[in-house]
């Protein structure tokens, strides 16, 4: 997208933002954190009660001394403020923080300043990605037998990576199953011999199922496509994942050079039909050597071998300025971090914000490959936070017990623990809650598949609240948890308060539990710390005070176990690798 402005920010501003990308600060080690205004939270509103929870967990421990008061701590209001800069850098930056945009530099940029301005040793770990954005809105109609438009973003959406071109041919069904089987089944333009009787020049129309789109598009191409058309499946019913609307697809590379296009069921049905010619057009860039970054910041305190990591991505989709997905997540895990900052903790903090996860988690799986095995067996747990204030939405918290015998992922050993601490606070603020599955659609996939222990919480998508959700968690049956998911709507009227507020409360007292926790998920525990910095032998922790107070700490009554462990804070100490620019 073009950095034109559009909206209630001058350009003058996102330059300014991005600016402090290429800034090294020059801030001590042993500088004390920014002005408590900044930093510590105030005390919150009280969370509304609800009734006793509609979902319970059986023998889930109470939250850990002072976790509930540290989570309850955060305002809103200043929740909110990170997501109006957000909304704002977008309008700036022509509607959208995508990565490798204007937008999402200066995202990042506003973030790391906040952070270096409390204190943590900040981060950008700079990787390279296949850029995309379209120049265009995309087009798709019918011609014959009769006359149909269809809306973008509704009926149609072009895929990541997408070729260009303005296409009108005839629509070829490419082992098509309609009506669709019972069960997902559909194995459409998953095989060469599928192409055999395709005829070149035709727009190749291919069902969801069996293998990638990627291989999809790349046979369609090689068979002759001049466009490609991959909708839903089409099954919806009791027990079955509806897999009726939208597809918003991507190919994992830049190698298909011809149009293509994800679609919903009916309009998939539609195009099906004998004798069916059909319009389309896509106008993209694609570029496989752009630099983007995650930000990376760590505390100053605790014992840098037991690293406690909180993440959340930064980017937007190029549809629109990504205030729920997934400015929420990361709005929620900035201010966090903000309140943690003065804290003396037992462990220590890492806190990312994930660049290119909309092109497939690309910033945290550049994260993961550039660790060291020994620096990744520091990490004991990842928490992610994704779309955590959808406007429809649900209570749900990541399947660490892996209660559903159905997901698709097993989470690693530990993940039970997360999921019954995250339990414990929604238990403790009297709100309903109920499993989502770990899917691989987040950055907790490549934490996962090293083994760390992960979880983390999720209001829904582009899936469809059902009646049982409904009467548990309110809001509208039948109706999309985000109906703005991956739109231009999806800005800070897409937002519901409640949903932030009570997450906010869990992401915080998570952090704060596990911050000063004397076991962890992930294997070890510590001895105490004296005030000099040396090991004791496995004493109990100092029970902290009142949470996120600027004076918490030694001699203050609070803040847990002196200056912790390694105060020199050296970033290739503590796991923060890879190329990157180094701030505070």
């Amino acid at each position: 997208m073009s950095a034109r402005a559009s909206g209630g920010v001058p350009v003058a501003f996102l330059a300014a933002a991005v600016m402090t990308l290429s800034v090294v600060s020059a801030l001590p080690a042993h500088a004390a954190p920014a002005d408590p205004a900044l930093t510590a939270a105030a005390p919150a509103d009280p969370v509304p009660a609800d009734p006793v929870p509609a979902v319970a967990a059986s023998a889930v421990p109470p939250l850990p001394p002072g976790a509930e008061t540290f989570g309850k701590s955060i305002k809103i209001a200043s929740v909110r403020r990170h997501l109006e800069r957000l909304q704002s850098i977008a309008d700036a930056a022509g509607g959208n923080r995508a990565a490798a945009t204007p937008g999402y530099d200066a995202s990042a940029g506003y973030v790391a300043s906040r952070l270096r301005a409390a204190g943590y040793r900040v981060t950008l770990q700079e990787f390279k990605i296949s850029f995309f954005q379209e120049r265009a809105a995309p087009v798709l109609r019918r011609i014959a037998p009769t006359a149909a438009t269809y809306e973008s973003g509704t009926r149609f959406r072009t895929m990541t990576y997408s070729g260009s071109g303005k296409v009108t041919a005839p629509v070829q069904g490419v082992d098509l199953t309609l009506p669709p089987s019972r069960a997902p089944s559909s194995t459409s333009g998953c095989e060469k011999s599928d192409f055999a009787t395709f005829v070149r020049g035709n727009i190749a129309l291919m069902q969801r199922g069996a293998c990638s789109f990627q291989v999809k598009a790349e046979l369609a191409q090689a068979a002759g496509a001049s466009a490609v058309i991959i909708f839903n499946e089409g099954q919806a019913g009791e027990g079955i994942a509806d897999r009726r609307p939208l597809v918003n697809g991507s190919l994992n590379v830049s190698s298909v050079t011809i149009p293509a296009l994800g679609a919903d069921f009916a309009t998939g049905a539609a195009l099906a039909a004998r004798g069916t010619t059909a319009e389309l057009s896509v106008d993209a860039e694609s570029a496989p050597d752009r630099r983007t970054r995650n930000v990376i910041a760590e505390s100053r305190h605790g014992d840098p071998d037991r690293v406690v990591m909180l993440g959340a991505h930064l980017d937007s989709v190029p549809a629109g300025p990504g205030i729920n997905d997934n400015g929420s997540g990361s709005a929620a895990v900035l201010e966090t971090a903000l309140a943690a900052a003065p804290l003396r903790t037992r462990n220590r903090l890492r806190f990312a914000f994930w660049g290119a996860e909309e092109l497939g988690l690309l910033g945290s799986k550049h994260y993961m490959a550039a660790l060291t095995p020994a620096e990744r067996a520091k990490i004991k747990l990842y928490l992610n936070f994704d779309m955590i204030a959808s406007p429809n939405y649900v209570f749900g918290i990541y399947d660490g017990d892996s209660s559903d015998e159905d997901a698709e992922t097993k989470p690693p050993s530990g993940s039970a623990e997360i999921e019954h601490l995250l339990q414990a606070y929604f238990k403790a603020a009297r709100k309903p809650f109920q499993d989502s599955d770990f899917t691989g659609r987040s950055d907790y996939g490549p934490f996962i598949a090293v083994g760390i222990p992960s979880g983390g919480l999720f209001t829904g998508a582009e899936g469809i609240k059902s009646p049982e959700e409904a009467a548990t968690f309110g809001g509208v049956a039948g109706v999309a948890y985000d109906k703005c998911y991956h739109q231009a709507c999806d800005t800070i009227a897409n937002i519901d308060d409640t949903a932030l507020t009570v997450n906010t409360g869990a992401i915080a007292a998570a952090a704060f539990a596990y911050a000063h926790a004397r076991d962890l998920p992930g294997g070890g525990t510590s001895g105490s710390l004296k005030t000099d910095g040396s090991r004791t032998g496995g004493a109990e922790a100092v029970a902290p005070g009142p949470a996120g107070r600027k004076g918490d700490g030694p001699g203050s009554g609070g803040g847990g176990l002196g200056r912790g462990h390694d105060v020199r804070d050296h970033a290739h100490d503590h796991g923060v690798h890879g190329p990157g620019v180094v701030l505070g």
